[in-house]
């Protein structure tokens, strides 16, 4: 028995350890871990972020099609930018700071993207169809971004487009310099590139954290 012993050893220290079954398995785990972490890397961008900077909405369902006026006088709906993230606001020109402070974290945003930012279309919804005309949005949206786009419609129209998505708005006296004033939801809006609502941001989120949101639903 000593003997069948004795050879074993001896078999065993003749073997070096990097030619050993233990080692070659450990070289194959290894493997397959630096494979499975390179992998982890290409599809992390794809899988969406642990927690996102806006309040997550699980809608099963795109957002109900409208069609308002934009520029130059033209309709436009809402499923023209399907393919695009959409991003939607509902404020006014004569805002005198929650929309002018929005806007400029919605072009910080786009900057951020860069290239990237062709694939998310912001809308602003006038509250105000009285004072923005499709003209006026124009150029209050063109000191922030051109690729903007501003829509108004009717009363009942911009009613009928608000109510759905819990958008409250209501006139109010200002003073004599300012004009009368709305109060109205402040938040934006994001729709994925199917048309589902995805997002909700509230006031003073920063450009820089939608950004960060919106580099994953553009990959999607």
């Amino acid at each position: 028995m000593s003997q069948v012993t004795d050879a074993v050893n001896e078999n065993a220290q003749a073997i070096p350890f990097w030619k050993s079954r233990v080692f070659r398995l450990a070289l194959l785990g290894l493997g397959i871990g630096v494979g499975l972490a390179a992998l982890f890397l290409v599809i992390r961008p794809y899988l969406g972020p642990t927690q996102w900077n806006g309040m997550e909405i699980q809608s099963t369902q795109p957002v109900t099609n409208f069609t308002l006026t934009g520029p130059d006088e033209q309709p436009v709906s809402l499923i023209d930018f399907r393919g695009k993230v959409v991003m939607l606001y509902f404020g006014y020109t004569f805002c005198p700071d929650v929309c002018p402070a929005t806007m400029v974290e919605l072009r910080d945003a786009m900057e951020i993207l860069g290239d990237k930012s062709e694939d998310v279309q912001v809308v602003m919804i006038t509250v105000d169809p009285e004072r923005d005309t499709p003209e006026v949005l124009k150029n209050y949206l063109a000191h922030f971004d051109e690729s903007f786009i501003g829509l108004t419609g009717s009363p009942d129209d911009l009613i009928a487009v608000t109510a759905p998505m819990g958008i409250f708005f209501e006139r109010h006296e200002g003073s004599a310099a300012s004009g009368y004033l709305i109060d109205h939801t402040a938040t934006v809006a994001v729709l994925d590139k199917s048309g589902k609502l995805r997002l909700l941001y509230p006031f003073g989120i920063t450009g820089a954290e939608m950004a960060a949101d919106l580099k994953y639903l553009v990959r999607e």
